[in-house]
């Protein structure tokens, strides 16, 4: 049996009838654009179309890739874990290719004399990945076959040798799964086994400094580095293949690389051969070079990157790519507005599902200087001016590109909260400094997908410090309404802009860079009641204004 190193988790594992393909991230672009490969591969999707399967551990970008496997023949049979839910199967299957969901801890016979055990993380114990997560659990056919869990690990054998790939399981949640396998399998030939880390902390921490980005850095990478201790302190492996999570991040978020707990391989190498069990040996591959698992011989020694050849290459070519997302025009608030009372409502059916409340409140700025609150209690939201952090015990702040955010605000169809986060293309910061699971698990379903969106032309809208006792946080914002000849009028007491506006612009007109509310800008508030006019005519409010004896308000405002 011979065991290709390819991409991250990517691996080619084959004998002399079999080829099955595991992973295969292949092409640069994962997570919304920001995740590529260094050094760029020399082989194309299209090279391993004679693989006879391809088994696919989850639904992470990184291991599920549409991009590589649309380049591929959709006639190579994809195998899946019997999830408790049907996503990754519904997915794949979406592209055109025949998925086989294999049940939990079943030895399964390919061709000839190869076999794939395909084990959910959590080892099909509900209450494992319930306790992980920080959440009660909620499916009340728990009982059904079928992990919750995200991630699985595949067993490969011919008989004669033996892998297990445990991809990007977590220990301990896996401990129980691996255990079965040890159990059952006895001798483990190869051990391929995650090493770093695949998320956004702590580089996409925007309240840390540089020098806390580098002391998290390297505590998250000695972290994940002595969990995989226990991995192989389990298996005995004869090799082992630290694999997994290795990206370099691209487009504007390239100068975020030197946080990423994602270490040189030589280091981690280094790490493994110092503090592994003297009687398992350590391979690390070269991207396309493999190992002979009866001899132990590979087809390469092992060459590490040149650190700055990297560095080069990702400040000139990866750091100059853009995302996908940034071609699309930039919402305007209203336009994100109307996506929130769904998408709050699909929220607060998620947080009573899993029994999850705090009194963190979540701020997601928008556009124009207006930032959403969210409880995450049950007590509804509100859009605020000029929200200020010192005005909570605890919150959460989310900074995402409103171009990405509208996608969000849309589905999973569109974008993912989790893929976002992980592709760190949302900046987090917080207060008390502590990672609340379930809060993000609850965001995780704060779109609109599934709901009806209604667009309205106002939206109330709190300034702290000026009525912001009295101002609703409620779900549902009142009702608009306009004048006969069409301008907007404000939410609470009907009056239109143009008409009185030197009572109900507080802040309007074209912010620095020269857009209007129309497009992103700067909203106008009423001073009374807080209403922010989404698509009014702000220019006659401007001109109402100054005939009254007034200075026309501009992006500065009161």
């Amino acid at each position: 049996m011979e065991v290709t190193y390819l991409e991250s988790a990517a691996v080619l594992v084959e004998d002399e009838d079999t080829k099955i393909l595991c992973d295969p991230w292949l092409v640069d672009g994962a997570y919304y654009g920001s995740w590529a490969h260094y050094p760029e591969p020399d082989f194309e999707p299209e090279d391993f179309n004679d693989v006879d399967y391809i088994y696919i551990s989850h639904i992470h970008p990184d291991h599920f890739d549409p991009t590589t496997l649309k380049r591929m023949d959709s006639d190579i049979p994809v195998l899946v874990h019997d999830y408790r839910w049907d996503y990754l199967k519904d997915a794949i299957e979406g592209l055109g290719f025949e998925v086989t969901e294999l049940p939990h801890g079943e030895r399964t016979h390919l061709q000839d004399g190869m076999y794939i055990n395909i084990l959910a993380a959590d080892g099909c114990d509900p209450e494992l990945c319930g306790n992980f997560f920080g959440c009660s659990w909620y499916d009340e056919e728990a009982d059904e076959t079928g992990s919750t869990q995200v991630d699985s690990m595949a067993v490969i054998d011919n008989g004669e040798f033996t892998l297990v790939n445990t991809n990007d399981c977590p220990y301990p949640i896996a401990e129980s799964s691996c255990r079965k396998i040890k159990d059952e399998y006895g001798h483990v030939d190869m051990l391929c086994h995650q090493y770093s880390a695949a998320q956004f902390y702590p580089q996409a921490v925007t309240n840390y400094t540089h020098e806390e980005k580098l002391r998290e850095r390297d505590r998250v990478i000695q972290e994940k580095h002595e969990l995989a201790l226990n991995f192989l302190d389990l298996f005995e492996p004869d090799y082992y293949m630290p694999f997994a999570g290795e990206y370099v991040l691209a487009g504007d978020l390239a100068d975020l690389n030197e946080y990423t707990a994602n270490p040189p391989r030589e280091k981690a190498k280094a790490f493994f051969e110092a503090h592994a069990p003297d009687d398992s040996e350590c391979v690390f591959l070269n991207s396309g070079e493999h190992v002979d698992l009866a001899t132990g011989e590979k087809s390469a020694p092992f060459e590490p990157v040149d650190q700055e050849e990297k560095r080069e290459y990702v400040e000139n070519v990866l750091a100059e790519r853009e995302f996908d997302y940034e071609a699309d025009p930039t919402p305007t608030l209203g336009e994100l507005r109307a996506y929130v009372p769904a998408a709050y409502r699909n929220l607060e059916d998620k947080r009573e599902q899993i029994g999850y409340s705090t009194d963190t409140a979540v701020l997601l700025p928008l556009v124009g200087g207006v930032t959403l609150e969210l409880s995450m209690d049950g007590s509804g939201y509100r859009f605020l001016a000029d929200a200020d952090t010192d005005d909570y015990d605890a919150w959460v702040k989310l900074e995402v590109d409103p171009r990405l955010l509208k996608r969000l605000f849309e589905g999973p169809h569109s974008a993912y909260w989790a893929d976002a986060k992980i592709g760190s293309h949302v900046g987090i910061s917080k207060e008390p400094d502590i990672y609340e699971r379930g809060l993000y698990n609850c965001l995780g379903s704060f779109h609109a997908h599934g709901r009806e969106v209604t667009e309205t032309d106002s939206t109330r809208v709190v300034t702290p410090g000026k009525g912001s006792d009295a101002a609703p946080i409620a779900g549902e914002d009142a009702p608009p309404t306009a004048d006969e000849d069409g301008t907007t009028a404000c939410a609470d007491c009907g009056e239109s802009v143009s008409v009185d506006s030197e009572r109900h612009v507080r802040r309007s007109g074209s912010d620095a860079e020269g857009r209007t509310v129309r497009d992103g800008g700067e909203v106008a508030l009423c001073i009374d009641c807080g209403v922010a006019t989404l698509n009014g005519d702000l220019a006659a409010g401007d001109e109402a204004h100054s005939a009254a004896g007034g200075e026309p308000t501009g992006s500065g405002g009161e």
